[in-house]
């Protein structure tokens, strides 16, 4: 049952359910139960229980994973900037399936040349995990070269790691270290998913340093000459690759149902400057 002493009974829970399947926005569910003189707090909470009860079920029943909570930093039709603590951040586009967000002035330039510098020395080829055979390898698909900073390796990281915490509303502690890579002319990462896939052998390592992976925030250090777009296939989105900005998208379970098949579009003049956070379930060991 909902956390708050509240009464959820089979019609409003219908009724709810009914709302959410039409696609009606947050608001627009709960500005009834506000009416009726419910604590919007609770209405909240009764609304959050019976969705993540909806679809749980839903889930089971179709023999698809079980969703999970994953970082909500906005609403539909709201504020056009976010508090990121330290900073105010703009709000430029809000995609509801699959869940992309554009920030802009996520970084000052300052930063973002401060972050380059700092990562630009420790470059190697780019590998990926393999999640058969448990090890990393360099793959065809992905052609840029990058580095990982560990959480909290410096105040630089730190501040960022902070910033994007607040932003996001989720834990430091549930995130990896900062990503920095670098695409140069014709480099490009093809499209792929983020989460783990539960089905494969080395997966199981992976999940025991924090769960899944449940969203992905791509900061952009540069802005290329031409190209080095983030594309979502599915979606048929585009994100340009502008200094400062980033994108973030949300994915509550490993499956392509969640639509967040992305790539990096190969960089055609200049070379791509990113940062990629991944955030986890839990805390990240």
């Amino acid at each position: 049952m909902p956390s708050q002493d509240v009464e959820v009974d089979d019609a409003l829970a219908a009724w709810i359910v009914e709302q959410v399947r039409a696609g009606q926005p947050p608001e627009a569910v709960l500005a009834p139960l506000v009416e009726q003189g419910w604590d919007e707090d609770a209405a909240i909470d009764a609304v959050e229980w019976v969705t993540r009860r909806f679809l749980e079920q839903h889930a089971v029943e179709e023999g698809l994973p079980v969703p999970v909570r994953v970082p909500a930093p906005i609403v539909a039709n709201g504020r056009a900037t976010v508090d990121a603590g330290d900073r105010q951040v703009q709000v430029l586009a809000n995609l509801l399936h699959p869940r992309v967000i554009v920030f802009g002035s996520v970084l000052s330039h300052e930063e973002c040349d401060a972050l380059v510098a700092s990562a630009r020395s420790r470059l190697s080829r780019s590998s990926t995990f393999n999640l058969d055979s448990g090890v990393d390898e360099v793959h065809e698909g992905r052609t840029s070269q990058g580095m990982f900073f560990a959480r909290g390796a410096d105040a630089l990281c730190r501040r960022i790691e902070a910033r994007i915490a607040t932003l996001l509303d989720w834990p430091v502690d549930h995130g990896e270290g900062l990503q920095v890579l670098r695409y140069g002319p014709g480099a490009e990462y093809r499209p792929h998913y983020d989460y783990f896939d539960p089905q494969r052998p080395g997966t199981s390592a992976l999940l025991a340093r924090g769960g899944q992976r449940v969203a992905s925030l791509v900061i952009y250090l540069n802005t290329p000459e031409c190209g080095g777009a983030t594309t979502f296939p599915d979606a048929r989105f585009e994100v340009a690759p502008i200094k400062g900005n980033a994108v973030f998208f949300s994915y509550d379970r490993p499956h392509p149902m969640t639509g967040t098949l992305h790539g990096g579009a190969p960089v055609i003049e200049g070379e791509k400057w990113v940062a990629t956070k991944w955030l986890r379930e839990r805390q990240y060991v």
